[in-house]
């Protein structure tokens, strides 16, 4: 394969990255008054009309091309949880607290059976949030999909209090990287993945469930002065950590810190994917990172299973990357 081996097999994180660059000089110069932060995060924020103290957080996502393999296998007890597991935790990197959720559904020819299923998932995974699932849209579009074919989506909303949002600022070099253990690749590099593994020997792999880390960070905040969060999807580490990080800093991991997945040294090995390919475009077995201080890193480990110290923060300046994962063998 090409040293851009995700964007030849169909996905370019670059024109990503423009995109959205894009979407923001379409927005520029214009923004509601309680909207708190601009574009490009994990979750927005929004005041509480009428609260000047607490905010809803909102996010929405999809499971991409993993929809691919359950429908090829014909297994989809699994997806909807990983829908609402991917969107709490992306408000979770604000501190929200999940509120309610609507789902998106577009089939090629709807069977009502598989449907439900899919549907159930989701209404279990919100169920252990004691978050609502209100509602959401099934379509069914013959021409636009296959007819065996899917696409799942979904929003979610939640709420926080505005003095509970981590501040980028407070980070500081010196800070530890704490991070929590993924299943495998979670709802982020199918494309690369169907390529080159076969989805029938390697279902149960590929369709391992994408956890949700609520009840794990909610722990570690216990113990711990939590600066700042990310969530591992698509970007990996190297694109993920940077995305709460102020400037002045960048995150520096030890790949021997914590144990690779089987399916991603198979991935690695089949693609023959170099080190940058490999991070961004894989979790590579860390699903959430967390930032704090060295003196608490101790205790936020102990108080959640799986949990690692992965790295430090270190001062940045000039245009040196903003995170960097120490080469390893894997």
């Amino acid at each position: 394969m090409t040293r851009d081996s995700y964007a030849a097999a169909g996905v370019d994180i670059a024109a990503g990255n423009e995109a959205v660059a894009r979407y923001k000089d379409v927005m520029h110069g214009w923004r509601h008054a309680d909207q708190l932060e601009e574009i490009g995060g994990f979750g927005g924020l929004f005041r509480l009309p009428g609260d000047s103290e607490r905010a809803l957080a909102a996010s929405t996502d999809g499971v991409g091309t993993k929809v691919l393999i359950a429908a090829e296998l014909e297994r989809y007890d699994t997806v909807g949880a990983d829908l609402v597991n991917h969107c709490v935790n992306d408000i979770l990197v604000v501190n929200a607290t999940p509120l309610f959720f609507l789902d998106y559904l577009a089939v090629g020819k709807l069977e009502p059976d598989v449907a439900a299923e899919i549907v159930r998932g989701c209404f279990e995974a919100c169920r252990k949030h004691n978050c609502a699932l209100l509602g959401g849209e099934t379509a069914e579009m013959p021409g636009l999909y296959a007819e065996k074919h899917f696409d799942l989506a979904g929003t979610i909303v939640g709420l926080v209090d505005l003095q509970d949002v981590p501040k980028r600022e407070d980070v500081q070099p010196g800070d530890a990287i704490v991070g929590l253990p993924a299943r495998g690749l979670h709802t982020n590099g199918y494309t690369l993945a169907r390529k080159l593994l076969d989805t029938k020997t390697f279902g149960d792999l590929l369709l391992a469930g994408h956890p949700s880390y609520y009840d794990a960070v909610r722990a570690m905040q216990k113990v711990a002065r939590v600066k700042a969060m990310a969530h591992i999807t698509g970007g990996g580490l190297l694109e993920n950590l940077p995305r709460t990080l102020p400037d002045n800093v960048k995150a520096i991991c030890e790949h021997s810190r914590w144990e690779v997945p089987p399916v991603f040294v198979e991935l690695v090995r089949r693609g023959n994917l170099d080190h940058k390919e490999r991070y961004r475009t894989f979790n590579m077995g860390i699903g959430y990172t967390l930032v704090v201080p060295l003196a608490d890193a101790a205790k936020a480990v102990a108080a959640a299973p799986g949990a690692k110290v992965i790295g430090w923060i270190e001062a940045r300046s000039g245009d040196e990357p903003r995170a960097i994962v120490h080469p390893s063998r894997a």
